[in-house]
């Protein structure tokens, strides 16, 4: 079975799930369309995940993904559901304190809540029903696998190295997706360091192709019909993006970041984890700057949390030396602003269109 009927689409497309980041407009264009639209649940609790899917099914009668971060826990992070350490608190509060004076946010106080427990948001994205649970940082269970699939739900996982792929190709997913060091955001890697794994598209793609039976979703470096081009030349199924539908006027990020990934060079982009305590792709700005400089990067999620309270704060200011600007290394490729028009650009790129 070939991967749009695997998924029930129309456009072998898949819009790249964005935690903390996704639209229900953006999602449901997307679907809308013929492609699959996706919906980042990170730090989302049980009645949100219920009312995202509410909102998307009455934006849309076509499929959907909804996205979760697997439990991994990487040494001093809080599992999610778990405290904080008071140590690496202070310290963190401390860096931060001058970004938080100039967004006008005031310090969160101790103790943190901690993130929902993934078991509760588990629950919550199956009872919603999507047509695609996609994961990222592991390889799902098999009691999760097999019960998503009693309920009709199709099971993506996320790679960023060969040996991820072919771990959950094992664990019984329906469709891997092969994320390039290119992509933007969160690497997404679990079975070594990110800083190891970074392997680029044009490798990854085929060497991930040749190493499983499951189909590919590219991903990573494609915000065009030539990327779309050369990742279906490399055996990809479909590709999935990120960036280039970020800049779009349905997505929810701020018009100062969503002009930045226009106008952004591919070299411009770096590897942090000053924003949120794990590495990601984006650009760099006097945020990021500032906290590398102190030294003092709190274990994720904690990081993340506490930057959160002044990005939010600097959104609503249009303050872009304030924000997580998560992009990829192909960003400056992106030329719309909205997502029915980025998606034409990309369907153009399909092996079918016309030339």
């Amino acid at each position: 079975m070939d991967l749009t009927s695997l998924l029930g689409i129309e456009t072998p497309l898949v819009l790249g799930p964005f935690g903390g980041m996704s639209s229900v407009e953006l999602t449901a264009t997307v679907s809308e369309i013929g492609g699959l639209g996706s919906f980042g649940l990170y730090g989302l609790g049980p009645d949100r995940i219920a009312e995202v899917a509410r909102e998307l099914r009455e934006r849309t009668s076509r499929p959907f993904a909804l996205n979760l971060w697997l439990p991994l826990r990487r040494p001093g992070e809080a599992a999610p559901g778990e405290g904080f350490d008071r140590g690496d608190y202070d310290r963190a509060v401390d860096a931060l304190r001058p970004l938080f004076e100039e967004a006008g946010a005031e310090v969160p106080g101790w103790p943190v809540a901690p993130l929902p427990g993934f078991d509760l948001q588990l629950e919550a994205a199956l009872a919603a029903r999507p047509a695609v649970l996609s994961f990222v940082f592991g390889v799902p269970s098999p009691e999760l696998v097999e019960e998503a699939h009693r309920r009709g739900i199709r099971v993506v996982g996320t790679a960023t190295t060969v040996p991820e792929a072919v771990a959950l190709q094992e664990g019984g997913v329906d469709a891997v997706v092969a994320s390039g060091a290119e992509a933007a955001g969160h690497r997404p890697s679990f079975l070594a360091d990110p800083e190891s794994s970074l392997v680029g598209s044009f490798s990854l793609i085929p060497q991930v192709v040749d190493a499983v039976d499951v189909p590919v979703i590219a991903a990573g470096g494609i915000a065009d019909r030539r990327g779309v081009a050369a990742a279906f030349a490399l055996g990809a199924s479909a590709v999935q993006v990120g960036s280039a539908f970020l800049a779009t006027r349905q997505s929810v990020a701020p018009a100062v970041h969503r002009d930045r990934i226009r106008s952004a060079q591919a070299h411009e982009t770096v590897l942090t984890r000053a924003m949120s305590g794990r590495s990601a792709r984006g650009l760099p700005n006097r945020a990021v700057r500032t906290i590398e400089r102190s030294g003092a990067i709190a274990p994720f999620p904690l990081q993340n949390i506490l930057t959160g309270v002044f990005r939010r704060a600097a959104s609503q200011q249009g303050e872009a030396d304030l924000l997580s600007l998560w992009m990829g290394q192909s960003a400056g490729l992106a030329r719309h602003d909205d997502a029915v028009e980025v998606f034409a650009e990309l369907a153009a790129g399909l092996p079918s269109a016309p030339r």
